[in-house]
């Protein structure tokens, strides 16, 4: 493997979740190991399954893998770093400032960039030289700090205040309050992330074109800020072989390879690596060995005896939201799960049904034009431009806020403003224009604002809170867009997902922040399911097994109501093709059980 080859002393692998970051980590550790060096494996994967995959209990100390010599892991809890975060920043006001204040600054402290930020704040120590990790040749990290929070790591100036004086705005800056007495340790850390003779930042990628966009962004992000060292590796490329005998692998090895020969010219200049698809779950030492190398090795017992899937189709829950004949249906869900093609997908069957809908997006990387080629009777099409609306947004509050900033408070806020937060509660408002025709027709919202960014919005941007004081003052009824989004009744949220092991636990994730936003979701969908297709690959059918468990979880542990939408030969591209999504799952799929 390239990314392998003169390895530097630190690796970084990074990219979206369910990508196969740990497993390639855990797979590169061991050859490490294996060859004579002594390595360190850190996870900050908040999925993260290190411990499962050697059958130890790892947990936040540096722990000795007994089945490979010259091998240490150490997990950070990316959740319990960050509640020790905030309970270092939070506790020294707590009871000093008003309840309200202090509510604000926990919420500022409760998104995704405390995580990241906090997780960073632990595996600082890891960066510089120190006796905790002077005896190991190598550190390998599954999950990479993003560029956003690299940039915030580099800004100079005091950030103790800054957000309580009123000059952010509702943003991922709050975690950097009380930072200063770090910020020299920080320097170090970062600046060992950006020297290329020591750090190594492997992107990984699946060979979808929505994904390789993604991968093309970090590495553009990442690169202009210093950190130009970068390796690809392409994971989960299933076998010609598989294309032979079966038209499901022969369509998905098409597309994969149409991906493959579109990828971005700023990738192509990058050193790259190709990981085929495996049949097996890479959990033991056996399969992690056999990931890297190109083998056909079988790891689980031969399929023999069929299972039938009987789970409820996308159409079963099209049928409980056209009862209502109008509403508000929100998609929400991490990258690449298939967001955009899910709501089209409702869009066009409800349309069909003879009800008006207005369909609209966010998502820079969504062609619905191309997606549902042509047009619809009762469907119309819009999409907001989350540059345009961001940049907006950003000019309004500079004119604002950052009007009587000095030049050091207007540079802050200007990064400030530049979090992906920023970009959310920017587009929200544009939504929230059309939020109103959910009162006489059906709204399908692609790409909604999370629970945290949604709680942001309502704390700062005060537009709930002076309407309730308005309205209840004189008596009248009203509603916001915040208090139509937690009725059930005019709102129903989705949360797409796909059957594996990282998806299911961000989404479970993204379920719990909307909860704490008042917001109940509604339904889950689990997308591109090979359990729920029809297929004669051994590989897939393998992998079809491996999904039971993850539909399992989703359907016992997460949602109340849940669709299954098989995978399908033909991408779902058209009205014909998207209204094919919303057919019953296969009921006899030929997949087969392993007891």
């Amino acid at each position: 493997m390239k990314f392998l080859d003169q390895a530097p002393r630190f690796l970084f692998f990074t990219g979206k979740g369910g990508v196969g970051k740990t497993s390639i980590a855990c797979a590169a550790s061991i050859q490490l190991a294996e060859s004579g060096k002594r390595v360190l494996l850190v996870s900050t994967d908040p999925a993260s399954n290190v411990g499962q995959v050697f059958g130890i209990t790892i947990g936040n100390t540096i722990t000795s893998i007994p089945a490979v010599p010259r091998l240490s892991a150490l997990e950070i809890d990316p959740q319990a770093a960050a509640q020790v975060y905030r309970d270092r920043i939070v506790g020294p006001v707590r009871g000093v400032l008003p309840d309200s204040v202090v509510k604000g600054i926990e919420e500022q402290l409760s998104g995704a960039c405390t995580t990241e930020i906090a997780a960073f704040d632990e595996f600082t120590a890891l960066l510089i030289n120190s006796a905790l990790t002077e005896k190991y040749n190598h550190i390998v990290f599954d999950t990479a700090p993003t560029g956003h929070t690299i940039r915030l790591l580099q800004l100079p100036g005091a950030w103790s205040g800054f957000l309580e004086e009123g000059k952010g705005d509702a943003s991922c800056l709050g975690p950097l309050a009380g930072l200063e007495k770090q910020r020299e340790q920080y320097k170090a850390a970062v600046d060992a992330l950006a020297d290329g003779k020591r750090t190594r930042l492997i992107l990984v990628a699946r060979a979808q074109q929505a994904t390789l966009r993604e991968v093309m962004r970090t590495h553009e992000e990442l690169a202009a800020i210093g950190l130009r060292e970068q390796y690809l590796v392409i994971n989960g490329i299933l076998p010609k072989v598989e294309a032979d005998h079966d038209d499901l692998a022969a369509a998905i090895y098409k597309r994969e390879q149409a991906a493959l020969a579109a990828i971005p010219d700023v990738l192509k200049t990058l050193p790259r690596d190709e990981v085929m698809l495996k049949s097996f779950n890479l959990v033991g030492l056996d399969a992690l060995r056999q990931l890297l190398v190109d083998t056909r090795t079988q790891l689980q017992p031969i399929l023999t005896e069929p299972i039938k899937l009987h789970e409820p189709s996308l159409s079963k829950l099209v049928d409980l939201i056209a009862v209502d004949q109008h509403g508000l249906v929100m998609l929400m869900g991490k990258g690449g799960v298939g967001k955009t093609t899910i709501a089209a997908a409702i869009a066009v069957e409800l349309a069909h049904r003879g009800l008006p809908v207005h369909l609209t997006t966010s998502d820079p990387a969504a062609h619905l034009t191309e997606t549902l080629i042509g047009t619809l009777d009762n469907l119309t099409v819009s999409r907001i431009d989350p540059h345009a609306e961001t940049e907006r947004y950003r000019q309004h509050v500079l004119e604002t806020k950052g009007a009587k900033l000095d030049a050091q408070g207007r540079a802050m806020l200007e990064e400030d403003l530049r979090s992906p937060c920023t970009e959310e509660i920017a587009v929200f408002q544009a939504f929230s224009r059309i939020i109103r025709e959910a009162g006489k027709k059906f709204v399908v919202m692609d790409t909604a604002p999370t629970g945290h960014t949604l709680l942001l919005l309502d704390a700062t941007g005060a537009y709930h809170r002076e309407v309730s004081r308005q309205m209840d003052s004189k008596g009248m009824n009203f509603t916001t867009p915040m208090m139509q989004l937690q009725d059930e009744k005019q709102t129903k949220v989705l949360i797409v997902t796909l059957a594996e092991t990282t998806p299911v636990l961000e989404a479970a994730n993204l379920q719990a922040d909307l909860r704490r936003a008042g917001i109940e979701p509604w339904a889950w969908v689990i997308n591109n399911s090979i359990a729920a297709a029809t297929t004669k690959s051994t590989l897939l059918r393998q992998r079809a097994v491996n999904e039971l468990r993850e539909i399992t979880a989703v359907t016992s542990q997460h949602a109340h109501r849940y669709a299954v939408v098989p995978l399908l030969k033909e991408e779902p591209i058209g009205v014909t093709r998207l209204l094919q999504l919303s057919e019953d799952a296969n009921p006899a799929s030929g997949v087969t059980s392993v007891n």
